[in-house]
């Protein structure tokens, strides 16, 4: 039979008071006090019964992480991060995964307040109105990771995704291509992907570079989506290189443009985006926009823990550095 909160406070020779003031780490208990009770709690290996605990304090110590696509590799980095923090202030996990869905984003925000989470990580292929809407409704604290809402009112872990577009763009126009592809995501999306495209944008305009719409193409961003536009869209075009908004979406072109006999990078130089793991191993190796994931978790889950405990923050909106990967997919 288990120990209960009564043995526990009978071993230490203190009241059950005392014992859940300790297990809900209230400062007046003195320290030789608190140093009994978790000696006891060691000793019986008593474990709290936790659907009483959070009736009466609130709290379950169990946060919520939604994320879009748990087959790209970028989430599962971010989701390792965020973990490890969680396990150092005893905090469960419960994992969403709402396969690009929009709905099923709305409901697992219902169904995790229903389970009485304390916060969410929460991370978005699109930040629509309804579900801004219903985060308010809910009034459970969320912190956006890799995105951002339009009016920045919600906290947020990211890049800064215009510029790494701008600067994977530019990085393409100092090796001499002009003919410049675009594969991603449409600028007037809800999301931190749309970024991207007024990056690549903003870096052909001010380096005197007319963009060609017919090398433009909004897309998904799943290596198929790649292939795709490869076989079809670009089909008959004139173009040096490619900038594609997602590495699964670059190593998609690449084994296109390998099917067809084009070579990369010696007749079409390709650079993705998010540096995920695949991109060092996958031929040729990719060169890539990486974003740092695991501190994005990490640094996310350290906010949204803060949040949780009503403690001070020093920023509600970090912006976390982007860095190019030079590989072997671009010449």
């Amino acid at each position: 039979m288990s120990a209960s909160i009564k043995d526990v406070a009978r071993e230490a020779g203190v009241s059950i008071a005392t014992v859940s003031r300790v297990l809900n780490n209230v400062d007046v208990v003195n320290d030789d006090t608190k140093k009994k009770v978790l000696e006891a709690i060691s000793k019986l290996g008593y474990r709290p019964n936790i659907i009483a605990r959070s009736l009466k304090t609130q709290k379950t110590s169990t946060i919520g992480i939604i994320i879009p696509d748990i087959s790209n590799q970028f989430y599962p980095e971010i989701v390792r991060g965020a973990e490890d923090v969680a396990n150092i202030y005893s905090y469960n996990i419960v994992l969403c995964n709402t396969d690009l869905d929009s709905e099923k984003e709305i409901e697992y925000l219902r169904i995790l307040k229903e389970k009485m989470i304390d916060g969410v990580l929460y991370m978005s292929n699109s930040l629509e109105k309804d579900v801004l809407d219903l985060i308010n409704e809910l009034k459970t604290p969320v912190v956006l990771i890799e995105t951002k809402d339009k009016d920045n009112i919600l906290p947020s872990i990211t890049i800064d995704n215009e510029k790494a577009a701008y600067d994977a763009t530019k990085y393409l126009i100092s090796k001499g291509f002009k003919d410049i592809v675009f594969i991603g995501t449409h600028p007037e999306a809800e999301n931190a992907l749309s970024k991207r495209y007024v990056g690549y944008e903003r870096a052909m305009n001010e380096n005197g570079i007319e963009i060609n719409p017919n090398l433009v193409c909004f897309s998904g961003i799943k290596p198929q989506d790649g292939a795709n536009v490869v076989s079809s869209f670009l089909k008959g075009k004139k173009y040096d290189s490619i900038f594609c908004i997602s590495d699964e979406l670059a190593m998609g072109v690449i084994n296109e443009l390998r099917n067809k006999g084009v070579r990369v990078p010696e007749d079409i130089s390709v650079i993705g985006f998010d540096n995920i793991f695949s991109s060092t191993i996958f031929y040729p190796k990719l060169t890539t926009v990486a974003q740092p994931m695991y501190d994005m978790g990490s640094v996310g889950m350290r906010m949204l823990i803060k949040i949780i405990n009503k403690q001070p923050m020093d920023n509600e909106h970090y912006v976390l550095p982007h860095e190019i990967i030079i590989r072997d997919s671009t010449k």
